[in-house]
C-alpha cells in the first residue's frame, strides 16, 4: 500500500520491525503466519497464542519455523523475542503484559475468547487488529470506546470484505463523491447449510466444516454487514438485506436509483455476480460537468457510480492493517460511535426447549443483519452471542430467537460488554420503529 510500504521499509532499515502476536491457530491463522514468516518487510510475527499449544507449534512449523520455544512467563517470552526465536503459549497474559509486542491479531473465531483477548490487549496498551467478525459485530462499538480511552487502535482487518469496502469508501469520498452503499459479492447462499453439508468440502480444503457453513448460510455475511454499517452509519433496507442476483456487479447500478437512498446509506450484497469475490461501493456525484467527465472515462452516466475491488486476501492484506494501526494510528475500519446495525439469530429448523445452541455455522441457527434500534427493541439474540445458550422454549423454523428465549452461559465477558454497550449508547428510536419493520 502506498506510504505504508515506505514506512515499513524505514522500520526494517532501522532494525525496529513491528512486533505482532497472533491469537488463534486455525486455518486462517495458519495462513497469516505463513505470510508473515516469509518474512514481511518491517513486520515480525513473534508469538502465536492458542488454547492448544501443539496447534500453535504446528502453525509455526507450517510457516517454515525450524525452532519454536514454549514460554510460560513474560520474562521467558521476552528472552525468546530478543533471541529471534518464535514463541508459543496458551497464556494470553504472557504476551499481553510484555513490552515485546506492539499489536495483536485476533483470529480465534470464538466470540467469548476473542472478546476477552481484545479487551485485555486494549487495557495493556496494545493495538488490536481483528479477523474475528464475531467480536467486532457484537461488541465492537464498546471496545472502540475502551481503545480510545487507552490510546490504541481497534480495527477490523483489511482483506476481508468490510476492510476492502472501507478502503473503497475512503478512496471514493476523497475524490468528492458521496458513498451511499457498501456491499460485498456473495457467490451463493443457503440458509440451512450446516457442518454435515460442508464436511466433504472442509476435508478437501483442510478447513473447519462449521466455518464453511457460516459462510454458506450467510451468518458471516451478516456480521460483516453489521461491521460495515457500524463504521459508516449505513443500514439494511430490510432484515437480512435484499440481495441482488445479477450477472456482473456493475449491473447493480440498474437495480437502484437515488430514491433508494433517500433515507440514508445502505449495506447490501450481490448474489452470484462476477467477478464473484470482493467488495463494492456505490457513490453519488450530481455535478453536471463531472458527470460528463465520468461518462467520458467509462464510469457511466451517473448520478450513481459503482467502484469495486475484485478480490479480498486477508492473510496478505492484514499486514497493512497492522502497519496502519501501529505507524499511523489509522484504523482500516472501526465503529464510528453508537451501533446502527446488529445481528439476529434465526432457527434453521424447529428447535426444542432445553437444546443448547451451537452458534455460527452450526445446526441450530443462522444470522441476519438488522438495524440496531430494532434488535434492541425486540431483544433479538445476536448470532455470535447464541453460542452455548440454552433454549427456554420451542422456536419454530425461520423464526427469530430473543434473549427472553434463552439462558445465557454464566460469567461471559461478551455479555457484560453488551450490557455496557447498551447503557452507553442511548437510541432515539422506540418500539414503534420495530413494529413498523416486522
Amino acid at each position: 500500500m502506498i506510504i505504508v510500504d515506505k514506512a515499513l521499509a524505514q522500520r526494517e532499515a532501522a532494525g525496529r520491525p513491528i512486533r505482532v502476536a497472533l491469537f488463534g491457530a486455525g486455518y486462517m491463522a495458519r495462513c497469516i503466519a505463513l505470510q508473515m514468516c516469509t518474512p514481511l518487510t518491517g513486520i515480525r510475527l513473534v508469538a502465536i497464542v492458542n488454547r492448544t499449544v501443539p496447534k500453535a507449534e504446528a502453525a509455526w512449523q507450517h510457516a517454515g519455523a525450524t525452532e519454536v520455544r514454549r514460554v510460560g512467563t513474560r520474562e521467558s517470552f521476552e528472552q525468546a523475542v530478543a533471541a529471534g526465536v518464535p514463541a508459543v503459549t496458551d497464556d494470553p497474559a504472557v504476551v499481553l503484559e510484555s513490552q515485546g509486542v506492539d499489536a495483536i491479531i485476533e483470529a480465534t473465531g470464538h466470540v467469548e475468547y476473542g472478546t476477552r483477548v481484545c479487551f485485555d490487549a486494549i487495557r495493556q496498551g496494545k493495538h488490536v487488529v481483528m479477523l474475528g467478525a464475531e467480536v467486532d459485530a457484537t461488541v465492537g462499538p464498546i471496545l472502540k470506546t475502551h481503545a480510545d480511552a487507552n490510546g490504541v487502535v481497534l480495527t477490523y482487518t483489511d482483506g476481508d470484505e468490510p476492510g476492502v469496502g472501507m478502503n473503497l469508501y475512503r478512496f471514493v469520498e476523497s475524490m468528492g463523491c458521496r458513498p451511499v452503499l457498501m456491499a460485498q459479492m456473495k457467490g451463493m447462499l443457503d440458509r440451512y447449510r450446516n457442518p454435515d453439508t460442508q464436511r466433504d468440502l472442509a476435508q478437501r480444503l483442510g478447513q473447519n466444516a462449521a466455518v464453511l457453513a457460516c459462510f454458506a448460510d450467510g451468518s458471516k455475511m451478516a456480521l460483516e454487514a453489521a461491521i460495515m454499517g457500524n463504521a459508516t452509519g449505513f443500514v439494511p433496507q430490510v432484515r437480512g438485506m435484499k440481495g441482488y442476483p445479477v450477472a456482473h456487479v456493475n449491473d447493480m447500478l440498474g437495480q437502484l436509483t437515488l430514491d433508494d437512498f433517500s433515507a440514508g446509506g445502505i449495506v447490501e450484497y450481490s448474489l452470484g455476480a462476477a467477478p464473484h469475490t470482493g467488495a463494492f461501493v456505490i457513490a453519488v456525484n450530481e455535478h453536471p460537468e463531472k458527470r460528463k467527465l465520468l461518462a467520458y472515462l467509462k464510469m457511466g452516466n451517473g448520478p450513481l457510480y459503482l467502484f469495486y475491488t475484485p478480490y479480498h486476501l486477508p492473510p496478505w492484506q492484514i499486514a497493512h492493517s497492522v502497519a496502519r494501526a501501529v505507524l499511523f494510528g489509522d484504523a482500516t475500519i472501526t465503529p464510528r460511535g453508537a451501533p446502527v446495525c446488529d445481528t439476529v439469530s434465526y432457527a434453521k429448523r424447529d428447535l426444542r426447549a432445553g437444546e443448547r445452541l451451537d452458534g455460527m455455522g452450526g445446526f441450530a441457527a443462522y444470522g441476519l443483519v438488522e438495524r440496531h434500534e430494532v434488535c434492541r427493541a425486540e431483544r433479538f439474540l445476536p448470532i455470535a452471542v447464541s453460542l452455548d445458550c440454552t433454549l427456554l422454549r420451542d422456536i419454530p423454523k425461520d423464526h427469530p430467537i430473543r434473549y427472553d428465549d434463552v439462558t445465557l452461559p454464566p460469567g461471559r465477558l461478551v455479555d457484560r460488554l453488551r450490557t455496557e454497550q447498551q447503557e452507553r449508547f442511548v437510541v432515539s428510536s422506540g418500539p414503534q420503529t420495530a413494529a413498523a419493520r416486522r
